[in-house]
């Protein structure tokens, strides 16, 4: 009986043996044959041949949308191209403006610079004083950036781009309105910031995208605070090196924007000063400046108007010398012919009887 059994399990391992080593037979025949067909049809497709992308759509379809300069690189403008030297030379990165004269003595803003502390985070945005009409403009100027400005960034570099904004108002460098620094210089073609200049306003926002930088622009204008730029007033993209990028300070980087602050004293919390107070202007650029005319010189149009002819007093000729004066009638007394005359006609002689004629009759 025992001999039977052993040859029993010899049998069942002989067995099993042969099927776990049919099992990876074919499992290594399925491979290869795998392998086979992939690399038939790279060989018939073309190695450098990829295969075609799905069409965009929507937003995406159009050369420029919205964050479209945080995905590729930009080619910064030369500056022979570039209207105004202050705007922004490029998609991604903010245009900067001349600094005041000093508000303060030297001494106190000597103070100020020596008590920065580095990055400081700026108070809370207020509205109180505005009215319901500016914070509605407020907020649409400041969806509006933060769209097409930082529409593929992450909620914090919305927020990073709204501070910016909200900075730059409270700076007497810059105007003290959200509308006026969102569409400052548009009205020369020399935006602040890009996208008011060069076009892609016209084209309809993406409704998601839209409702989402509203929520950050209201979250901002309602006070709430993106401390780790601080006091920054400027930002641009990894592609892009403004001019001014060696003369401020870096206080973050933040997706794919990078923050600075000017250095000195205006780059300290004092120099913050101004308080919002609403009078914002209609949302969208602003209307372009038309040259006043320039007034034309007396003697510049003397030198090109034609000179009328004119008679000299040895040219008119005797028989005309009398002409234009009062001539006596005959019959007038010596007198009268010396007084001077107005050559007027007689004062016309009216009858009684038709004095009155034409007046109602009561």
């Amino acid at each position: 009986m025992a001999p039977l059994m052993r040859v029993r399990r010899q049998t069942i391992r002989t067995m099993t043996r042969v099927w776990v080593a049919l099992v990876a037979i074919g499992l290594a025949v399925i491979a290869l044959l795998v392998a086979q067909g992939a690399w038939r049809a790279i060989a018939a497709h073309g190695a450098d041949d990829p295969p075609p992308m799905p069409a965009p759509a929507g937003y995406e379809a159009e050369d420029h949308f919205p964050g479209a300069a945080l995905l590729y690189a930009v080619v910064v403008t030369p500056a022979s191209s570039v209207t105004d030297a202050s705007a922004a030379p490029a998609p991604g990165v903010t245009g900067t403006t001349a600094l005041p004269a000093l508000p303060v003595p030297p001494a106190l803003a000597a103070a100020a610079m020596r008590a920065d502390a580095g990055v400081v985070a700026a108070l809370p945005f207020s509205t109180k004083a505005a009215s319901s009409l500016d914070r509605a403009r407020a907020l649409e100027c400041l969806t509006a950036a933060i769209y097409y400005e930082a529409a593929s960034e992450p909620d914090a570099g919305q927020s990073a781009v709204a501070q910016v904004i909200l900075n730059r108002v409270r700076h007497p460098a810059f105007p003290h309105t959200v509308c006026g620094v969102v569409y400052q210089g548009s009205e020369r073609s020399g935006c602040q910031f890009s996208f008011a200049c060069d076009g892609a306003m016209a084209r309809v926002p993406s409704r998601t995208a839209w409702a989402r930088a509203a929520r950050h622009a209201g979250m901002a204008l309602a006070g709430y605070v993106y401390a780790p730029v601080g006091l920054a007033t400027h930002y641009h993209t990894y592609a892009v090196t403004p001019a001014w990028n060696r003369s401020l300070v870096m206080t973050d980087v933040v997706g794919a924007h990078l923050f600075h602050r000017w250095k000195g004293f205006w780059g300290t919390s004092a120099a913050f000063r101004e308080h919002y107070r609403g009078g914002e202007p209609v949302p969208g650029p602003h209307a372009p400046l038309i040259a006043p005319p320039v007034a034309t010189s007396p003697a510049l149009i003397a030198s090109v108007a034609p000179v009328p002819p004119v008679t000299r007093p040895d040219q008119v000729q005797p028989a005309y010398a009398a002409s234009g004066s009062y001539i006596a009638p005959p019959t007038a007394s010596a007198a009268d012919k010396a007084a001077p005359r107005d050559n007027l006609p007689a004062a016309p002689t009216v009858r009684d009887a038709f004095r009155d004629s034409g007046k109602p009759l009561l």
